[in-house]
């Protein structure tokens, strides 16, 4: 199995982390790796699809075998899906792709129960769940390299967010999910920063502290993409305060040391 393969299944954990919507269902020299994403719908009209890829050994030589399943759909809608994920991937160059597959099925497509009398369920998406996320880093040492990169991918990816440079490295983000989402593949996957020994290293030890839906565009304080340095725990809870994010960062101050 290739490093490459290894390494986007580790990156896919981090951004699949919540409960119930990553899992690696085998792992084998022989058969590769086969992995399982379950997208939930959004809002009460939404559906949940299950996306089980197979990953053989020359992977990502080579697309992904995919199954799709849903208790809300249909067999011939599965197969419908099945089939554009399939040609999706066909279409890309060979390298990891698992992640651009689920996005293309969240970003292009819109899961309703419109399906009821046979229609399929497919309709271009406008629009994304508004998302804020809180982010842990491991380290920034090549400070000007790494927080113009944020920057520009923040600018991209149309995210608001804040980092915060203290005794803990935070980045908050808001803006669409698949946009954070995208966000978190790049910090994983791209060379970021450098090591002890000068040499251009990924975010590996990253770490999705929080994520959760953003509140409504009126209450969004966030603009920009800005860089905040504390001193002190007090100093950090009141930059959460100020963005109106009291209740996140209560949630995530267990884990800060």
């Amino acid at each position: 199995m290739s490093e490459a393969a290894f390494e986007e299944v580790s990156v896919l954990s981090s951004i699949f982390c919540r409960d119930g919507e990553f899992r690696l269902v085998r792992q084998s020299d022989q058969d590769g790796l086969v992995v399982q994403i379950n997208c939930a719908g959004e809002g009460d009209r939404g559906l949940n699809v299950s996306l089980v890829f197979h990953l053989q050994p020359s992977y990502p030589s080579c697309p992904p075998d995919i199954s799709v399943s849903s208790t809300d759909l249909s067999r011939t809608q599965c197969h419908s899906i099945r089939q554009k994920l399939l040609d999706r991937a066909a279409g890309l160059t060979p390298e990891p792709m698992i992640h651009q597959l689920v996005q293309y099925l969240q970003q292009c497509v819109a899961l309703t129960d419109d399906h009821r009398g046979g229609t399929e369920v497919l309709k271009d998406r406008e629009q994304e769940e508004a998302w804020t996320a809180v982010l842990l880093l491991d380290h920034i040492r090549s400070q000007n390299h790494y927080v113009g990169l944020l920057e520009r991918w923040s600018q991209q990816l149309q995210l608001t967010g804040r980092l915060l440079l203290g005794c803990n490295i935070l980045i908050i983000l808001q803006g669409a999910r698949h946009n954070v989402k995208e966000f978190c593949r790049r910090l994983k996957t791209a060379k970021v920063d450098v090591d002890s020994s000068g040499k251009k290293c990924k975010e590996r030890r990253m770490s999705v502290l929080i994520e959760a839906p953003s509140p409504s565009p009126s209450q969004d304080r966030l603009q920009g993409f800005v860089v905040k340095n504390y001193v002190s725990s007090p100093e950090l809870s009141a930059a959460f305060h100020e963005l109106e994010l009291t209740g996140l960062y209560e949630q995530i101050l267990p884990t800060l040391t």
